[in-house]
Order: C-alpha cells, then structure tokens, then sequence
C-alpha cells in the first residue's frame, strides 16, 4: 500500500459557512450522515466519472477524517485542511490501538447456488432469540458478541488479531432517503481495542481499502496508534 495520505477537514468557522451551519451538518443522524456524505465528497470530487477512492470518517459534527490515493481539492472553501502522507512502517507482532466506525454485515445464502444476501450482523444474531422481552434483556450482549466475532473474522481475513476484550458500542441503525429510490438502512458499530499484525502486507491493503460495508457513508476506517 503506498501512496496514501491522511487528512483532517474541519468546518470553517467563519461567517459566511456558519450560517450554513444547520445545512451542512443537520441534527438528525440519518440526514447528518447524507449531508456529510456529500460534504466529504466534494473535497474528492473531480468530475463527474470520478469514482470514490478514499474512505472517512466523522470525529464530530462538521470535522472529518479521510484515507484517500490523492490529496483532497486544496481550493475547496468550506473546509480548512491538515494533509500528511500515511505510509506506516508495520512488522509482524506490532500493537496497534485502534478505533473503528463500521458497519458490519454477514452474508446468509437464502437459496443454493445464489449470492448470499447481506445482513446487520446484530440482527441477524437478535433473531435468534424470541421477540419481547426476552430479545430486549440480551440486545447488549448480542451486540458484543456478535461484534466481536465479525471483528475477529475480519482479522483473520486481513492480517491481524484481537488482543483482549473489545470495547463495542454505539449500535444504532442509520437511514438515509434517496430521492426516487427506497431509502438505505445499516446499522453501525463503534470498536475500540487493541490488535497485533500477523500479516502487514494484508493488513495495511485492508486499511486503505476499509473494513465492512456503507464505505461512502463514513464506515470503515480504522485509526490505529501504537502502543507499548
């Protein structure tokens, strides 16, 4: 993975996009999540055949991170930008803390011979257990467990291992209206943990290519740091 560059886009908080304000970062999850969609994009955005080669993230309301293949449009005017080449040097063994705002999904085949259809992966495990309130007293640790066990086979997949409990919150499900299409629902996973590299080559592809799905809507990016 070369060639890859890490930048911070805030917000400018001068007069003109402050009054934007609740346009470009409306209050509502749903709606924030479609505005910031286009906002990141914007920074990227080229022409009208560009196709999306960077992953983000929301630190907080109108500040976001993105791993992208080129640096963003220096001329855009909304936001002020902190760019720096990513290029970790990573070995075999290296601990990393890490932080990551995914949306994980597994896949159920529903017939043979036909591509399995994509679920919430903390639904699809909730469905294990009966409706009422039987579901809602083991809601929490469904959500842990079964965000653990995509995390772990993400790992397994990618280069690296889990070490210790994985911290999971933050479950919710983010819908998002498309004029003259059906609206998009996923849900999303808060992780926070350390790992170690088993295989830096994978490892640092996955972090340039994003772990999970909704990718174009802020999903998927690990931030990692090391640590003793």
């Amino acid at each position: 993975m070369t060639g890859l560059f890490l930048s911070r886009a805030r917000l400018r908080r001068e007069a003109p996009v402050a009054a934007l304000a609740r346009l470009l970062v409306p209050e509502e999850t749903g709606p924030q999540a479609a505005a910031a969609h286009q906002l990141v994009w914007a920074l990227f955005s080229d022409g009208a055949d560009r196709r999306r080669d960077f992953l983000w993230r929301q630190d907080r309301p109108g500040q976001f991170l993105a791993l992208s293949s080129r640096p963003p449009n220096p001329l855009n005017d909304i936001f002020d930008l902190e760019t720096k080449p990513f290029a970790p040097n990573l070995g075999v063994g290296d601990r990393l803390g890490f932080v990551l705002h995914a949306n994980p999904v597994i896949a159920r085949q529903t017939a043979p011979g036909k591509r399995g259809q994509r679920h919430d992966v903390v639904m699809d495990a909730l469905r294990q257990h009966p409706p009422g309130e039987a579901r809602a007293a083991a809601r929490h640790d469904v959500m842990l467990a079964a965000g653990r066990a995509w995390l772990a086979r993400q790992g397994a997949a990618h280069g690296f291992a889990l070490l210790g409990d994985v911290a999971v919150d933050g479950y919710e499900t983010i819908r998002i209206t498309r004029p003259g299409t059906a609206a998009l629902r996923f849900g999303v996973l808060d992780f926070e943990g350390i790992l170690t590299v088993t295989d830096p080559a994978a490892f640092l592809a996955a972090l340039g290519a994003g772990l999970g799905r909704a990718r174009a809507f802020g999903c998927g990016l690990m931030l990692i740091r090391r640590v003793p």
